[in-house]
């Protein structure tokens, strides 16, 4: 079957074994961490989400660093940032995202990754405060070899539900220095009570069952948005992702409402294609990452 674009959609995602195998393990591990009292085993969890310390010296041709906004409440960032930019001491677009090591490599860019508060510990809507917050420590104190007069809010599944939460923020809020250029959310998680036809097809997958403003931002609780500013968008889609449907509808919503955005669907992507080398799509995001930052 042929996509819109001239693409061969295939039935299935064609993956090599190595990832089903990946995958297959990743959703028994992530089955067993929710408890049947809303809390979440961090511990079992902590296997698939390992962390390491910052490094001055280059990892893979970046380095990391890590800043504390506020004590009271742990909330930091890290800031990625690739060797040649740190060695001709050149500012680079800035980017908050939490899909960091690759992209401040590829794009290049300063990346700040914010290490916001996770549910059901910290509950919404702390993670659109924690990335607002981020955003107005950086306006005051800027990360090392950035231009904050390229900012862009970029994130993936359910940080791109927060980057459009906090550039919705931003967009009424007048920073001194920060100039917020883009928004980029990828494959954002939105959802609401009625069942679309991506999430039917692909049975199983995890989706949002509910018509909170946070999850559904054109649905009959939601606010207006016309009057708030927002920049730029690009929209990255998958055709294997159970909410594609509803990322489109967020599509159509910001567009009648006066936004400019501009939509990229891969009709053979999984969800986090982005992060995984070996698929085609993977390339093709970057390169259209990279030209929305530099090429508007």
């Amino acid at each position: 079957m042929s996509g819109t674009s001239g693409v061969v959609v295939r039935p299935s995602p064609d993956l090599p074994w190595g990832l089903r195998l990946y995958f297959t393990i990743l959703n028994i591990v992530c089955d067993a961490c929710p408890r049947r009292d809303g809390t979440v085993n961090r511990r079992l969890l902590s296997f698939l989400d390992l962390t390491v310390p910052p490094s001055a010296k280059p990892v893979n041709g970046v380095t990391t660093s890590d800043t504390t906004v506020d004590h009271s409440r742990n909330l930091w960032f890290r800031l990625f940032l690739p060797r040649e930019a740190a060695a001709a001491s050149e500012n680079l677009p800035s980017s908050s995202t939490s899909t960091a090591a690759g992209s401040s490599r590829e794009l290049p860019a300063a990346i700040v990754s914010v290490d916001y508060g996770l549910a059901p510990e910290h509950r919404c809507p702390s993670q659109y405060d924690d990335g607002f917050d981020v955003l107005k420590f950086i306006d005051e104190n800027p990360p090392l070899n950035s231009d904050l007069t390229r900012c862009f809010i970029a994130d993936d599944s359910a940080g791109g539900n927060i980057a459009h939460h906090v550039a919705a923020r931003a967009g009424e809020f007048k920073f001194r220095n920060l100039k917020i250029q883009g928004l980029v959310p990828i494959q954002p998680y939105f959802g609401g009570e009625e069942r679309t036809e991506s999430e039917i097809q692909l049975a199983g997958a995890p989706v949002v069952s509910m018509d909170h403003p946070a999850a559904n931002v054109f649905g009959p609780k939601s606010g207006d948005i016309s009057g708030v500013k927002f920049p730029k968008c690009l929209v990255f889609i998958g055709g294997f992702d159970p909410l594609k449907d509803w990322q489109k509808r967020y599509c159509e919503g910001m567009k009648k409402n006066g936004k400019n955005l501009k939509m990229i669907e891969y009709p053979n992507a999984i969800h986090s294609f982005y992060g995984i080398p070996e698929l085609p799509e993977s390339s093709s995001f970057m390169k259209e990452f990279r030209n929305f930052i530099y090429f508007q």
